[in-house]
């Protein structure tokens, strides 16, 4: 049963994060055709490595990770034909990305524990404005508000949630 739900968790995390790992294989070959190979070849090595990931463990440094050595090896193969880069300069890249990428995750989980505090009210309008993006006036109808109110309690939440973030940032 634990096996399954490895499986079921992985496949949740390739199908969550396949827009960033096509961004990340796109930004180091910069061809569309070529980034959608190394992908689909970077999918089958995390299907086939399914045994080293455990749950709690960062999924996106570690796709980063095989999708680095995906690249470097279709840079390999294709090198006598044109590559934007060669294998050193898609190093220093992929170190800078998996870095960016491990803050970026920091960043996700603490915007979580800051929503989280919120009150419902503001959670919702959250909710509702940045992950269904409803109008502002047209929440500001619902709510029975004006546009200004809104947007000012939107700023103000905005704001509530950077601080929280810098403080959870800088606990870490």
């Amino acid at each position: 049963m634990a096996e399954i739900d490895q499986t079921e968790l992985l496949v949740q995390h390739i199908a969550e994060h396949q827009n960033r790992l096509y961004g990340y294989v796109f930004s180091m070959l910069g061809d569309h055709a070529r980034a959608s190979d190394v992908l689909q070849e970077t999918n089958l090595v995390l299907w086939r490595k399914r045994g080293e990931f455990r749950a709690g463990q960062a999924f996106l440094p570690w796709a980063f990770a095989i999708a680095r050595f995906q690249i470097l090896a279709h840079v390999r193969d294709r090198g006598r034909e044109k590559c934007l880069l060669d294998s050193e300069l898609v190093e220093l890249l992929a170190d800078e990305t998996e870095q960016q990428a491990e803050r970026f995750e920091a960043v996700r989980h603490a915007l979580r524990r800051c929503m989280s505090k919120l009150t419902p009210e503001h959670q919702e309008l959250v909710q509702q404005r940045y992950f269904h993006s409803t109008p502002i006036d047209k929440l500001a109808e619902s709510l029975g508000k004006t546009t200004s109110a809104v947007k000012v309690a939107l700023l103000r939440i905005r704001r509530s949630l950077g601080d929280c973030i810098e403080r959870q940032m800088a606990e870490s």
